[in-house]
């Protein structure tokens, strides 16, 4: 017995909520590290941003088509669980991206949001209204998937994978196969055309992390290695150039034995060289812990 569209798109449906709902707790880790830290310096809010605006579209977008509750329930728990990111973000972010992404919000989610609500109401109706509303949720989907860029911008800049979680990536990938189908069965193409762009991007995002991650694990230097090139530290340095002149001025007295009262003189200029060669150290040392 033939499985019908209907069943298969509930099936699809219900996977991409739960893929989806693990999808939304992905960044945990990364807020976590962020909690930690009491910072957010170095990560990026837009991504969170233009989820929340794209999950404030599709509750719109649903609630104006039928047989839309899955549509409902999970851009519903995004809506909740993309601004404890945000307030978060916030909360630990330096003034200046703060202020950044406080504009942002303004801009994106409520002027924005507020703006396409009263167009979509007043010069739209019917029919027309769903179409002009699921064009707008089909670019920003796109533009949820094509956020993470920034992401990736930042992970070849600085050769590291801690501000693009592998989970993330990899729940994206999933999720937009999930509801592609989903879209795709229901002969929704606003739902099912922008996840074909989003597996694209998860695939790409997933093959940056295991390049950038072996690339990282190559280039250090085991322990050992660490301590072999470890230079001396300045304490031994300076005892082996004293005990260095020492050792000379005793076989320079043994060789040719002077009165103490000329070879005191000569002590405060083996002095001052020492003290020269310890600040020479000491500069080089400071030079090399600004440089790294």
């Amino acid at each position: 017995m033939a499985i019908s569209p209907q069943t298969l798109a509930f099936v699809f449906g219900l996977l991409g909520n739960i893929i989806s709902f693990m999808v939304f707790l992905a960044p945990l880790p990364t807020f976590y590290k962020i909690y930690k830290k009491k910072s957010a310096e170095g990560y990026q809010s837009v991504p969170y941003v233009v989820a929340l605006f794209s999950a404030m579209l599709w509750i719109y977008y649903a609630l104006l088509k039928t047989n839309a509750t899955f549509l409902i329930t999970i851009n519903s728990f995004g809506c909740v669980i993309e601004s404890l990111y945000i307030l978060l973000f916030i909360i630990y972010a330096p003034t200046k991206l703060r202020f950044q992404t406080a504009k942002v919000i303004f801009l994106l989610n409520v002027l924005g949001f507020g703006l396409m609500l009263a167009l979509t109401l007043v010069l739209a109706k019917g029919e027309k209204r769903l179409k002009v509303l699921g064009w707008i949720c089909l670019v920003f989907n796109l533009s949820v998937f094509a956020a993470p860029l920034f992401i990736m911008g930042k992970v070849i800049k600085t050769k590291s994978v801690e501000y693009m979680p592998f989970a993330l990536s990899f729940f994206l990938t999933l999720n937009a196969v999930m509801w592609f189908f989903y879209g795709l069965l229901l002969k929704d193409y606003y739902i099912a055309l922008p996840n074909v762009v989003g597996f694209v991007f998860g695939i790409i995002q997933m093959i940056l992390y295991v390049i950038v991650k072996h690339i990282g694990n190559k280039s250090r230097i085991p322990v050992k290695d660490e301590k072999a090139a470890a230079p001396p530290q300045l304490h031994e340095l300076s005892e082996q150039i004293i005990d260095a002149v020492k050792l000379g001025t005793m076989v320079c007295t043994e060789l040719n034995p002077v009165p103490v009262t000329v070879l005191q003189p000569n002590m405060d200029v083996v002095d001052a060289v020492v003290e020269a060669v310890i600040d020479n150290i000491q500069k080089k040392k400071d030079q090399d812990i600004i440089t790294n």
